[in-house]
């Protein structure tokens, strides 16, 4: 009996469904589709949820179980972490570099697997152990530093010789995913990662950080900002004795109205570094502009910054063309108490501030400001702010 390429991938699906380090994948590994395909996959690909494997590719180059093994693996890893669903920004940025960003986060996973008979890579796929326990957005973000300097950035490859980067495509071969659609991928991946995640648990299997960082609860960072901007904002309501309040006065009781014309300003400091790109400055305008026609402030005052204060623009009154408005200027390194600098050198007034980073700061940030600040970090969980409150964008 012929052993095909299909055979052998059906085969590594149940060796790895059945083993204690891989058994927490096996929900994913049942999502979409898993085809072997004659042309158009020069090596192995995936959509978010569907993966394809190159026939080929598969015969020449996966030569032992475990090495088809690993390939699986490499494809599924990619969808448990979500690779393409949340990291579109950078693919629109960089493709090149955050398809290699996404391969050397899986391929560390891979490669740090203690049972090597389960899962190994083929020779030549990449793999820098400096990344090691790192999610994309981190090595990402290293590969583009190093790529400003010429060093291309492409690590070590694990086998040697030409290295092999499979193929990714956040679109879904050209066919961009509705939001509705893409939550719904999102929760079956959630699910299938949680009900693999008891498994291992029982199984006594450490999972990797890439894995435990999506299993923290999850807080939506829109729903905190916009607590953060009527909770500071509001505090400054005022009671008048102009206009009784008519939901009491049926009742013979004659009490103040509020007035919310102390409404005061807003200050949003936007870090113009690193990984920001215009598409996250962009969603963090639209949610202001949201935030603001229902809280009406009566400034937006948006700051632009990298080592300095670069630019300063102020709106008033109608929000509703901001966006468009906007003028990011920087890009050079990262300070953040330039800000805190800058607030009190012009001796701005707020009624809040938001500063929007990707958490990537001095270790040292002085921030001499008394105003409520929120800090919204788009990559570096674990970075703390000096003073208020964080919260993780997660995108």
């Amino acid at each position: 009996m012929e052993i095909t390429q299909e055979i052998r991938i059906k085969r590594g699906h149940i060796a790895m469904m059945k083993h204690p380090e891989t058994s927490l994948y096996s929900g994913v590994m049942m999502m979409g589709t898993s085809e072997v395909v004659d042309t158009g996959c020069p090596t192995a690909y995936t959509d978010g949820i569907n993966k394809k494997y190159g026939r080929d590719f598969m015969a020449t180059k996966c030569k032992t179980d475990s090495e088809v093994n690993g390939i699986i693996l490499h494809e599924n890893l990619h969808i448990a972490l979500r690779h393409i669903l949340h990291n579109k920004d950078l693919f629109l940025e960089n493709a090149m570099l955050a398809n290699i960003a996404a391969d050397m986060v899986v391929n560390d996973i891979i490669m740090n697997l203690k049972d090597k008979k389960i899962a190994t890579l083929p020779p030549g796929c990449c793999h820098d152990p400096r990344f090691h326990n790192m999610n994309m957005r981190e090595v990402y973000r290293i590969l583009k530093e190093e790529n400003k300097g010429g060093k291309g950035g492409k690590g070590n490859g694990s086998g040697g010789g030409e290295q092999q980067f499979d193929e990714h495509d956040f679109n879904g071969q050209g066919k961009e995913l509705t939001e509705e659609e893409a939550k719904k991928i999102d929760a079956r991946i959630d699910k299938a990662i949680r009900e693999g995640a008891i498994l291992a648990g029982r199984l006594g299997v450490d999972l990797p950080r890439a894995i435990t960082e999506m299993l923290e609860p999850t807080v939506d960072w829109k729903d905190v900002l916009r607590d953060f901007v009527t909770s500071t904002c509001r505090g400054n309501d005022e009671y008048t004795w102009r206009k009784f309040n008519r939901r009491v006065i049926a009742n013979d009781m004659y009490l103040p109205t509020v007035e919310d014309e102390t409404i005061g300003g807003i200050i949003q400091a936007n870090d113009m570094s690193g990984s920001i790109g215009q598409d996250m400055v962009n969603m963090f305008a639209s949610e202001l502009v949201s935030i603001s026609e229902s809280v009406a402030p009566e400034s937006i005052r948006v700051l632009w910054w990298d080592t300095q204060v670069r630019g300063e623009q102020l709106f008033t009154g109608d929000y509703t063309q901001m966006r468009a408005l906007l003028k990011p200027s920087g890009g050079g390194g990262t300070r953040a108490s330039c800000v805190s600098e800058y607030i009190n050198k012009k001796q701005l007034k707020a009624d809040c501030v938001i500063v929007f980073t990707d958490g990537y700061l001095e270790s040292d940030v002085k921030w001499d400001v008394s105003i409520p600040t929120l800090w919204v970090v788009t990559d570096n969980k674990d970075w703390v702010p000096p003073f208020g409150k964080k919260v993780f964008m997660n995108v």
